[in-house]
């Protein structure tokens, strides 16, 4: 089993990379160069999260054999003795020989640093350049990250002639490279505490307002009345950049200069504005420089970026609104099955045919209300109270981590004690479920976090290039501190620990963090406790508060604002469920005119062709011309009527609302026993 399950690790983190990416993003139409960035990304900082509680039970064992093989001098507190007897020590089932993960390590983690601080920052202004060409593209992201690479290379260059000149620093080059590694660890650790102290309350009371349903049919309300907003918001936008392009289209023919450029800006619109522009466009009619005034090659540039971010933009709402309804709909009709005495759960709408008929044979109509209506919420409830319960362990241990006697992190008790009896299954499922806490902690926030609409993470790969990058840059600038955090609640860390033991692999390519004294025995020391802080403020949502202050709507249950927005939500919900009833209403009603009249119609068209064969042969015997094209055109006559007949769709006929419009009556166009919507004048305008 030896490094079997290193292997088994790097190949499932692998799929597990490609399934996040595969919902976010979008591998036909974006660029393969970001999906392959993004993917390297996402998977070295997975990889490191997986792979660590492995290095954790290899060093355990490592510091047993050191233990055994030597014989440690009598009264001496800096060395620790961990096994009695070789009987205990024993080679744990995922043990990975020496050598190995200092090498892994060392490429994982500086492949994710030049990620992070070179290659994703230039692709992102590469992504976002409206250039017609790659060296364009190129040049843009030069130049837009000049001030970007300058900044570090000017601090850099200062501290090394800053320590060239102090006869004081006698460093050498390890220790210049640990300088740089604590650099990066200090931002993202800044970074860590943040994100991390609004996962820690958010995720456990996300899952325990999860089982109320009220809550969360007003909270999706809420969202359809903001979702609405922007999609009118990116509509409209849409058509102020269409009808700029429609006027550059039209001043820039076939023959000038920078048609091409406008030919690449066409491809990128929508099918129906590129139709519409195809047709007014006359590429007979040549260009005069001195009648027209053209736009230039960097005007060009600027509309080709507004076109990718208003398209982009309008297709993740249309994809959003589609899935919010769809999300209303299905928590209208659990609130509507709770109280459903046959306890089946019926749905408004006839879902689709589900792919997978295994799971449609098990999820029967009853199993669905079990679970929806009576499961479903008390285990959100006890799934809340146990992540609330490692949220109270994390807040405990950042603050007493540092405490090494007494111990007073319980992360640390509990390896301590699984390190006793050797037992390492106990001790790498510890610190898996601890670190993976950790990790959903800290990258769920990262998901959720919206900057506007230049970062945004969208699922049903509705997310942008730009906002993929720019994940991939916070994830691997975050799971560094992220480990050394681990490692320091766990006491791995020897500098937190305070004992001469060996330490981990991954500790090791980080370097001894004594070269900085003040920032491995204060900053990382100190202020991992101001999660508490953050946690305190989170739990009372001030950061909610002081963005709908400043504007930003919020759902919050006690502002006036969040109820009106809820009641428009709610109507817009109202309209769009009516909307797809008549939709439905009208598919049924053609499918049971074309299974009642089918049959007669058929056998009238075989007729109808029947005759007209008769016709046309004699048609053909005949001399005479007006006879045949008269007989001709009436065959036609007879199977255009025909086929109208066939494709006619029967009237809009609504006999259970013959009452609701109060103006019916004033009309004139009522009839007995039900009303047609086509004729109705009030029913004209309902969905605009």
């Amino acid at each position: 089993m030896s490094g079997a399950a290193l292997a088994l690790e790097i190949v499932f983190v692998f799929f597990l990379a490609l399934f996040l990416l595969h919902r976010y993003g979008d591998f036909k139409k974006q660029h393969r160069l970001v999906i392959i960035a993004t993917l390297l990304a996402w998977y070295l900082c997975f990889l490191i999260v997986f792979i660590l509680p492995l290095d954790v039970s290899t060093t355990i064992y490592n510091r047993c054999k050191l233990a055994v093989n030597s014989s440690p001098p009598e009264n001496n507190d800096s060395y620790v003795t961990l096994a009695p007897s070789k009987q205990k020590c024993f080679k744990p089932w995922s043990y990975i020989p020496n050598g190995i993960m200092p090498i892994f390590w060392r490429v994982v983690y500086w492949t994710s640093q030049f990620l992070t601080w070179i290659l994703l920052p230039f692709m992102q202004s590469y992504a976002r350049s409206g250039g017609f060409s790659i060296t364009g593209k190129i040049k843009t992201a030069l130049i837009e990250n000049a001030i970007y690479y300058g900044t570090y290379l000017l601090i850099f260059g200062a501290f090394l002639i800053y320590v060239a000149v102090n006869p004081n620093f006698n460093l050498q080059w390890n220790q210049l490279q640990t300088i740089g590694i604590a650099a990066a660890n200090t931002w993202g650790l800044f970074l860590l505490v943040l994100l991390l102290g609004y996962g820690l309350v958010e995720i456990p009371r996300s899952h325990w307002n999860g089982a109320k349903r009220g809550y969360l049919l007003m909270k999706t309300y809420f969202k359809a009345a903001k979702l609405m907003t922007e999609k009118a918001d990116a509509e409209e936008n849409l058509e102020d950049i269409m009808e700029e392009v429609r006027k550059v289209n039209e001043s820039i023919k076939y023959n000038h200069p920078l048609r091409k450029c406008v030919d690449t800006i066409l491809k990128k619109c929508p099918t129906e504005y590129q139709e519409r522009m195809g047709r007014n466009m006359d590429d007979y009619e040549d260009f005069d420089e001195r009648q027209n005034s053209y736009p230039s090659e960097k005007s060009l540039v600027k509309l080709h970026k507004q076109v990718i971010y208003s398209v982009q933009r309008h297709r993740r709402t249309q994809v959003q609104w589609q899935i919010l309804l769809e999300q209303a709909f299905y928590l209208e009709d659990v609130a509507k099955n709770e109280t459903s005495a046959s306890r089946q759960f019926v749905h408004t709408f006839q879902t689709q045919e589900s792919e997978n008929k295994f799971f449609q044979y098990f999820y029967t109509p009853t199993v669905e209300w079990y679970w929806e209506c009576l499961l479903r919420p008390w285990f959100y409830r006890v799934l809340a109270v146990v992540l609330a319960t490692f949220s109270v362990i994390v807040v405990w241990s950042e603050c007493t981590f540092f405490s090494t006697k007494p111990v007073l992190s319980l992360f640390a008790v509990f390896i301590q004690l699984a390190e006793k009896t050797y037992n390492y299954i106990y001790i790498e499922m510890a610190c898996f479920l601890t670190i993976f806490f950790l990790s959903i902690c800290v990258y769920s926030t990262v998901f959720r976090i919206r900057v506007f609409n230049y970062y945004y993470l969208a699922s049903h790969h509705q997310t942008d290039a730009y906002s993929l990058l720019f994940s991939g840059m916070l994830f691997c600038r975050l799971t560094p501190p992220l480990c050394l955090n681990f490692l320091g609640l766990t006491h791995m860390d020897a500098t937190i620990s305070h004992k001469n033991t060996q330490p981990t692999a991954y500790t090791s390519i980080m370097g001894s963090m004594r070269v900085l004294s003040f920032i491995a025995d204060g900053f990382y020391i100190y202020y991992p406790m101001l999660v508490v802080i953050l946690c305190i403020a989170t739990y009372f949502s001030l950061g909610t508060r002081c963005l709908n202050l400043l504007g930003f709507q919020q759902f919050m249950g006690d502002s006036e604002m969040t109820s009106d927005l809820i009641d428009e939500g709610k109507e817009l919900i109202r309209r769009e469920k009516r909307k797809r009833q008549r939709q439905e209403e009208g598919e049924n009603r053609r499918r049971e005119w074309k299974e009642r009249y089918g049959n007669r119609e058929d056998s009238t068209r075989s007729r109808a062709v029947h005759t007209d064969q008769k016709e046309s042969s004699f048609s053909e015997t005949n001399t005479s011309r007006p006879l045949s094209k008269y007989t001709r055109s009436n065959g036609r006559t007879e199977r255009d009527r025909i086929e109208l007949l066939q494709d006619a769709e029967p009237l809009d006929f609504n006999a259970d609302s013959v009452n609701d419009d109060p103006l019916e009556s004033e009309s004139g166009r009522y009839q007995p026993g039900g009303r047609y919507l086509s004729m109705s004048r009030s029913r004209i305008f309902d969905d605009v």
